[in-house]
């Protein structure tokens, strides 16, 4: 009878087995136990006199299972501004100004002048108002050629942030042109092709110093003088087209008087009646570093003017184009005077059948292979769906208003 409590003492101190141990994992089990059940599952099993370990023991544990927590939810408002604007980094343009439209912070966090560095808005009917928003957000590449901008109010003084600016062929008042150059110290590429200009305009781009590529191609509105001031303060000018500009003679003097040396590809076409081989003289002697020189429609210019223009030593690419009274016998001399030439443009001077005779006569020169010049343009010209009628001085812009396929 005494035995009895003995043997329900000794039943109550055994272990629990295997199928016990799980089903007590699954109640509330007091502190002690379950350390002691963990204690039990972490115990290493130790292999003595095994072959690769005769100098020590191998022991083989098994991990602890640890329990699965709960993945914690992160609303989007826990985020912090430089994230979200690393995330806002990668949406396009429309979605970008979709996003703007869901809280106050994110319409903050869209308009941030991080986002906003370099936009094309090409295709845009009236960008007038998205101008006005992205000088606003100092934007630095802004191409927007053959756009309606119009009249443009800026409320904000201070300069711009502007470093390369297309505004080629735009519909823009010279007022709103003004108002916007005249804020800009930091251009580097600039086009205003097809536009009219003036005296202010021109006075304002003096201040560029650092004015690497210009294209002013077809414009008009300003005089001789500014324009020689503009040309001696850019002492850092590589690309310059100024061809087809409604000048005169002093024009024309001003340019090849004052244009920086180092310049080394320039575009004078278009001057009929007002460049002569004396200022062809002053460009070569101003200007001997000049690998691409575009004299196109010049009809003053003779035979003589290749001799002239032999001078320049690292010349690649000439173009006489439609320069009549240099006659065609005149032309078989190219391949000897410049060493260097590796294009010869003269469209209008030599014909089909004539060609390949003259290219025998000069067999490393490429002869009509490029119609259209590219001097100082941001966009080369290419055919349409060639991928580069997106590029803006080599480089696409970050954000597009037009989507391209």
């Amino acid at each position: 009878m005494e035995q009895m409590p003995q043997n329900r003492s000794n039943s109550s101190k055994r272990k629990p087995t295997a199928a016990q141990n799980e089903d007590l994992e699954d109640e509330f089990i007091p502190t002690e136990m379950s350390q002691c059940f963990a204690k039990e599952r972490k115990r290493p099993h130790i292999m003595e006199n095994d072959k690769e370990n005769d100098c020590g023991q191998f022991v083989l544990s098994k991990r602890s299972r640890r329990k699965k927590d709960c993945a914690q939810k992160i609303s989007w408002d826990q985020l912090p501004d430089e994230l979200l604007l690393r995330i806002l980094w990668c949406l396009p343009l429309q979605d970008l100004l979709r996003t703007a439209r869901v809280c106050q912070r994110w319409n903050r966090l869209v308009f941030d002048e991080s986002l906003w560095n370099s936009v094309d808005l090409v295709g845009m009917s009236s960008a007038g108002p998205a101008l006005q928003q992205l000088l606003k957000n100092k934007v630095r590449r802004l191409r927007c050629p053959r756009t309606f901008v119009g009249d443009l109010q800026l409320s904000e003084h201070g300069t711009l942030q502007l470093v390369q600016l297309d505004l080629s062929s735009s519909t823009i008042s010279t007022v709103t042109l003004e108002s916007i150059l005249s804020r800009c110290r930091q251009l580097e590429c600039l086009s205003l092709e097809g536009l009219k200009l003036s005296d202010p305009i021109i006075s304002s781009l003096a201040d560029n110093t650092s004015l690497v590529q210009l294209n002013l191609c077809g414009c008009s509105g300003f005089n001789a003088p500014v324009l020689g001031d503009l040309l001696k303060s850019c002492t850092r000018l590589e690309q310059l087209n100024i061809s087809w500009c409604i000048f005169d003679s002093d024009h024309v003097k001003s340019i090849v008087n004052h244009v920086s040396p180092s310049v080394t590809h320039l575009n004078l076409s278009g001057y009929r009646e007002t460049l002569n081989l004396d200022d062809v003289k002053v460009l070569v002697k101003r200007c001997p570093n000049l690998l691409t020189l575009d004299l196109n429609d010049s009809s003053l210019l003779m035979a003589d003017c290749l001799q002239v223009l032999a001078q320049l030593p690292r010349l690649q690419h000439l173009c006489l184009s439609r320069c009549y009274h240099i006659h065609l016998a005149a032309l078989t001399d190219v391949g000897t005077l410049f060493p260097s030439l590796c294009q010869l443009d003269i469209f209008g001077l030599v014909t089909e059948s004539h060609q390949p005779l003259l290219k025998n006569e000069m067999p490393h020169i490429n002869i009509n292979s490029q119609p259209f010049s590219n001097v100082g343009r941001p966009t080369p010209a290419c055919p349409v769906g060639g991928g580069m009628e997106r590029l803006m001085w080599d480089k696409a812009c970050r954000l597009s208003f037009k989507t391209w396929h």
